[in-house]
Formats: structure tokens, sequence, C-alpha cells
């Protein structure tokens, strides 16, 4: 008999998923691990489909992390403006297995203490909806792009207007269509062909926002559709995502920001800190620098940065965020540069789509973490992408300095002992 694979989570749907693979042939031995919890299902039934076990990872906590971030409020025309500086220090949760990175990322932790701290600066905030509005010709397409560009207020009005009641159909019997938490900042559009895409740039307050975006998306598609048909514009599709938006896709069109959060880290080492504790030299530093850029335009590298993926990677990990998003949250550009006051190392990352709420930042141990770094209520999501940045170039200060070190020995002998070369 053909066993239907079920995707719901209540109890009898999970045992019959575990007893089917606990009678297959590779499962006699060994694997009870997968069939044992250590978080309750019913606790985890709710965050994802076909739910059959939990994964426990190893979560080390580096620190302190000296820190001056900025804390930031929109003015009414939408623009971000930074309302105050605040001094912290934070103890940073990464959940990963790689060898040496917690170590490492501890010793950048503590050579920016010596420095005096990081700091940290928030350039944009918005997370993005491409939508395609297909017709048959191109005349069409640009039909619709010009009345977009004259009806662009009075389109941010209607899906930012709180009082909407709409429905949309769902399991539950109905949910609002539009979020009243995603504010739409802006539209703009761009031609291609028959093809004219829409793209929407909202912003989606603690939430990292991806649903709540597409939720006004297709709301605001439905509204278009209805007061062009007058004229004549009625697409062949639309398509709620074309490409054009940034998300979970890295792409030059937003390595300069635009999608998620744009966060620039610095910190300023002393020359004297950087030989006695990085046990490099400046020079050496911008030498690999050089050698890296060079290496990196001649393999079509699309960002620049020592191993930003594995800080991001793993606070992501570790605050229950979308682990999908690690590709485009950890397109940066790093760069070192030399001042009357030692080296500055700088890290900018294009494009950080974090949230404080929602999806597995619900999760009991997410929170928890969460709470450690104060990441809850009002302006923890900005903050908690600030700190990935500085937690980004501390890591980034100690990776590169072994990098830097004579024949990279350093790297080398740090990997030879904590990642089991052999």
């Amino acid at each position: 008999m053909k066993f239907r694979w079920p995707h719901r989570n209540h109890a009898k749907a999970i045992e019959e998923r575990q007893a089917y693979l606990r009678q297959l042939p590779q499962m006699a031995e060994g694997g009870r691990e997968m069939f044992s919890w250590a978080v309750d299902p019913r606790t985890l039934a709710p965050f994802q489909e076909c739910l059959t076990g939990d994964m426990v990872l190893p979560v080390g906590v580096v620190g302190p992390l000296a820190v001056e971030l900025g804390t930031y409020e929109r003015d009414a025309d939408g623009a971000l403006r930074e309302k105050d500086r605040v001094a912290d220090r934070i103890f940073v949760p990464v959940a990963h297995t790689e060898g040496g990175l917690s170590e490492s990322m501890l010793r950048g932790a503590q050579v920016i203490g010596l420095a005096g701290g990081v700091k940290t600066w928030l350039l944009q905030d918005e997370m993005t909806r491409d939508c395609a509005f297909v017709f048959s010709t191109a005349g069409e397409a640009i039909a619709l792009a010009r009345w977009l560009k004259s009806e662009n207020d009075a389109l941010k009005s209607w899906i930012n207007n709180p009082d909407h009641e709409k429905k949309i159909p769902s399991e539950a019997g109905g949910v609002a269509a539009i979020s009243r938490h995603a504010q739409l900042l802006h539209l703009n559009v761009r031609l291609v062909g028959p093809v004219c895409h829409v793209l929407y740039g909202f912003d989606t307050q603690e939430a990292c926002g991806p649903n709540m975006v597409t939720r006004n998306a297709y709301a605001l598609n439905g509204h278009i559709v209805q007061l062009v048909e007058s004229m004549g514009l009625v697409p062949q599709q639309i398509f709620l995502e074309a490409n054009l938006g940034g998300d979970k896709k890295p792409s030059y069109e937003y390595y300069a920001g635009g999608h998620g959060k744009t966060v620039v880290a610095e910190a300023v080492i002393p020359d004297e800190v950087v030989v006695r504790h990085l046990h490099t030299t400046p020079e050496h530093l911008q030498l690999l620098e050089w050698t890296g850029l060079h290496g990196g335009n001649a393999s079509g590298m699309q960002s620049f940065g020592f191993t930003p993926a594995s800080a991001v990677a793993a606070i992501f990990a570790a605050t229950g965020q979308d682990l999908g998003m690690v590709g485009t949250s950890s397109m940066a550009h790093a760069a070192v540069s030399r001042t009357d006051r030692g080296t500055a190392f700088s890290i900018t990352l294009s494009g950080v789509e974090v949230g404080t709420v929602g999806g597995g930042t619900q999760l009991p141990h997410a929170r928890a973490y969460l709470q450690l770094m104060s990441c809850q209520g009002p302006g923890s999501a900005r903050r908690l992408a600030q700190i990935i940045a500085g937690a980004a170039l501390a890591l980034e200060i100690s990776a590169a300095a072994s990098m830097a070190s004579r024949g990279s020995e350093n790297f080398f002998r740090t990997h030879w002992q904590r990642g089991g070369l052999r």
C-alpha cells in the first residue's frame, strides 16, 4: 500500500511520519535522535509543515561587544532620520558548528573594546516587492507606467488607509486584505518590453515583513486593475514577484542598498593594538585588502568581505530569522583605510532582512536570545541589524588579521586546531 505523506502537524500525523521513517532500512541502526524532542512538538508545530523532529544546534555567546548604535525615526515624508546615539555592551549569540568562528569573533570584539568600540549607522530601511503587469504590447505597459506615476500619491494614501475592511479568502474564513503594520513608502516603475514592473517599498516596523508586503502588494495590484480597466488596460497576467525585488536574491541592484536594512559599522584600531593583539601589521592588512580586491574583481565577485555570511547566518539561526535571507543579508563591502588614529575597518551590509516579531522569532530560544541583546519593542529590528553589522565587523577584523599574518600561518593554525584538519 502506497503511503500518503501527511503535511499537517496534529499528533497523529507527526506519529505517522516518524513511524514510516523508523522502518526504513537505513534507519535500522541509530537515528533515534530524530524521533525525540528537545522542545515540545506542540510548540514547534505552528512554524513549519511536515514537522517530524527538531535539531539541537550549539550556541556560543560572544562579548561584550562595545558598540555605539543609532536610533531612528521617519519624517512625515518617510525619510529615515537619526534621532540619537546610544552606547552599549552587548553579548551576541551565535548558533553554528564552524570551528573557530566564535573564538575569532570574540578576539575581534576584544580588540574593538580596546580601541573604544564600534560605531554603527542605519542608512536605509525598507522591504520591497516587485510586481509585474504583463501585457501583449509595450504600448500598454507604457500606458500603465505613465498612469502609475500620475497616481502615485493617491495609491499611497489608499493602501496606507488604516480603515480598510476588505477581506480575502482564507481557511480561517477571511483575513484583512491589508496589513496596517506595513506602510507603503513609495512605488517605482520599470519597463521591460510588454511588462510594467511595479516596485513597492514598505516600512515593516519590527517585522522582517515579507508576508505583510505580499498581502499589501496583492491588494494594491487588485486595486490598480480595477482602476485601469476602464482605460482598456487589462493585463494578461500579474505576478507578485518578478525578480526586480531584493527578497532572498543577492543582486547588483541592491548591493548599494534599497531592500532590507542597509547598515554600516566602523572601528578604528590603533597600530599598537593591531601588532600586539592581532599579530600582524597595518601594512599587511592593507596588502591583503588590495590583493583581495583584485582577486574579487578577477572572479566577478559581487560583494567584497572576508567572511560576513558566517556571522550573519550564526546570529540568524540563534534569533529565529528566515535562513533563506542569509544570502541577501550578507551582501557586504568591507574596507580598510589608514587614519592618524590607526587602521579604520568598516563593513557595509547592503540589505539585512531581520525582524524581532513574527516567524521564528516567536520560538522560545529565539525570544530569549533577542531579549539578551535587548532587541524587543519599538526600534528593536533596527537595533538588531546594527548589532549584526558590529558582530560581522568583529569577525572580519580577526579573520582578516589571521589571513594577513606571515604566510597566513595564523589562519591555517586556527583552522587546523578548531576545524578538524588532520
